[in-house]
């Protein structure tokens, strides 16, 4: 499910990648500039903004021309940083409070995402997108569908999103009363939820694919990432493992730090993971302090193009070491470090001081100078860059840096056909309405033919046209999606996610591809006991 969720959501994920990989806080904040041509540009700049306020059209917000209403209006500020590189940004209170949140993973309310969906009439109304698992939202019994109408008595109707979102967020242990619409049931129900602390969890889902063969997917690199990491490979067993794959797939980033410490748990101690290096800013290399404590199972490293910033530290470091096989797209290059300036209450600079490299010396920043924001962005494939730079890994193979993280076994996840993309479109609907009728399901229900004719029957109501070819073609794909989407909507996301993994070729060949894995990282220390026996006889 997934990969159907990111096919719907990846305009806004991508947005997100334009402050994917942060660093420490600025430890000095902007002081004078005494250079001649700066300050004759500043000057410039204030007799502009003169100008414009005494003599345009219409009376001007000063705040909104230095610092721009929106992505589509620009500021000043934005402007410049805009010409700078795709990463360099301008937080406002707004903006950095979610920035905030991003970073610590947290925040206090119910624990659902919302989204404005078609309602009757065509009308956008508030939605449960998904109840996070284990969140109070979840444990009351919320479901994907359902329709926030009020919240603490005041209608939503009229209301966006964040204003609804707004009015779900509130003080641990305060209580919000939630009235809301669901099909099938004539009168809205009613929920008294008591707030709590929500975690975006980092680690979002580990268990087992089969005996001894793990699956750990890392959604994001926030400040509990690691934590999680760490929760997850002991209820996994890790000294029993024979195998891991590591799911780094549609993780655009986070914080360095955490990405230094889940690289720590699988590689050597001392071993390099990252460094970097700017204008004004002195190298700086992060090292394995804890190791893997002997853990040398084999690991294959899942990447696709949403793959950015610490996801990409990870992974380069894991492949130049050996340690992972790595499979799947190239990542999306985002290799440039922000620190923090605050400019006023609330409000930051997020400046590009350095850039990162991997152990073997690879540049991870893909080119962007000749590209426009939107094609770097969105059309990753036109601007990916040669393979100018070449390096080594510990044992020997070739590696290319400048333009992400190439995976040393591509594999692209089969494109959906126009049958699969329509049924992809209309299951969110016919869950809200099989579990209308039905209201539960078993949590090992299977999509048998009474379901598929239910199904059949609200296509044509909906008056969808599949061939009956077409359909009996993807009667696999359709039977699956449909356990996956009233899985999920019952017994929570990671359930579904379960099922879909099953069912995931990269997944399912990455498992397959263990002892491939298992050769690299032998041939690894083969190769550098032999280099480190050379030296030892170059000696005097």
């Amino acid at each position: 499910m997934r990969q159907l969720i990111w096919f719907f959501g990846s305009t806004i994920l991508a947005c997100a990648l334009v402050n994917g990989l942060y660093g420490q806080q600025a430890e000095t904040a902007a002081g004078d500039v005494d250079d001649p041509e700066v300050q004759a540009s500043i000057h410039s700049f204030a007799n502009v903004l003169s100008l414009v306020e005494q003599n345009y059209a219409d009376a001007i917000d000063p705040d909104e021309v230095i610092f721009g209403s929106s992505s589509y209006n620009l500021g000043a500020i934005p402007g410049m940083l805009r010409s700078l590189d795709p990463h360099s940004s301008f937080l406002d209170p707004r903006t950095f409070e979610q920035f905030q949140e991003d970073q610590e993973g947290k925040y206090y309310g119910v624990g659902m995402t919302i989204g404005p969906m078609p309602g009757k009439l065509g009308k956008m109304v508030t939605t449960v997108v998904e109840p996070m698992p284990g969140s109070p939202a979840f444990r009351a019994g919320l479901r994907p569908g359902d329709v926030i109408l009020a919240v603490n008595g005041k209608p939503t109707e009229n209301l966006n999103n964040e204003q609804v979102a707004g009015m779900l967020k509130g003080p641990k242990g305060t209580a919000v009363h939630i009235a809301a619409g669901r099909e099938g049931w004539d009168q809205p129900l009613e929920f008294d939820i008591v707030r709590d602390e929500i975690s975006g969890r980092g680690v979002d889902d580990a268990f087992l694919l089969e005996p001894g063969i793990a699956y750990v997917h890392i959604a994001t690199f926030n400040e509990k990432t690691n934590d999680e990491l760490t929760q997850a490979l002991k209820n996994l067993d890790e000294g029993n493992l024979r195998g891991m794959v590591l799911d780094l797939r549609g993780n655009r980033g986070g914080l360095l730090q955490e990405a230094v410490d889940v690289a720590d748990h699988f590689l050597a101690k001392d071993q390099l993971i990252v460094y970097h290096y700017g204008r004004n800013a002195a190298e700086k290399r992060w090292l394995a302090t804890h190791g893997d404590n002997g853990n040398e199972y084999p690991m294959v490293v899942l990447i696709d193009r949403m793959s950015a910033s610490a996801a990409e530290i990870v992974a380069g470091a894991l492949q130049d070491h050996d340690r992972a096989l790595l499979m799947g797209e190239t990542s999306f290059g985002k290799g440039l470090v922000q620190s923090e300036y605050p400019l006023s209450e609330k409000a930051f600079l997020l400046l590009t001081t350095a850039r990162y490299y991997t152990p073997s010396g690879r540049l991870i920043q893909r080119d962007y100078s000749t590209v426009s924001l939107y094609d770097y962005l969105y059309d990753r494939d036109t601007t990916l860059s040669p393979h100018t730079e070449v390096k080594f890994t510990d044992g020997g193979r070739k590696v290319y840096g400048g333009g992400g993280i190439e995976p040393d076994v591509k594999f692209e996840s089969p494109k959906l056909t126009p049958t699969e993309a329509i049924v992809a479109q209309h299951l969110f609907d016919f869950g809200k309405r099989f579990l209308a009728i039905h209201k539960t399901i078993p949590k090992d229900f299977i999509a048998d033919d009474a379901v598929i004719e239910e199904y059949k029957h609200f296509l044509a109501e909906e008056k969808v046209q599949v061939s009956e070819k077409d359909f009996q073609d993807s009667l696999n794909f359709i039977k699956n999606q449909i356990r996956v989407q009233l899985v999920q909507a019952i017994y929570g996301k990671n359930e579904g996610d379960k099922i879909y993994m099953e069912n995931d070729p990269l997944v399912q060949n990455a498992a397959k591809s263990m002892n491939q894995a298992a050769q690299l990282l032998a041939k690894a220390k083969k190769y550098m006991a032999s280099r480190n026996q050379a030296r030892v006889l170059d000696r005097p």
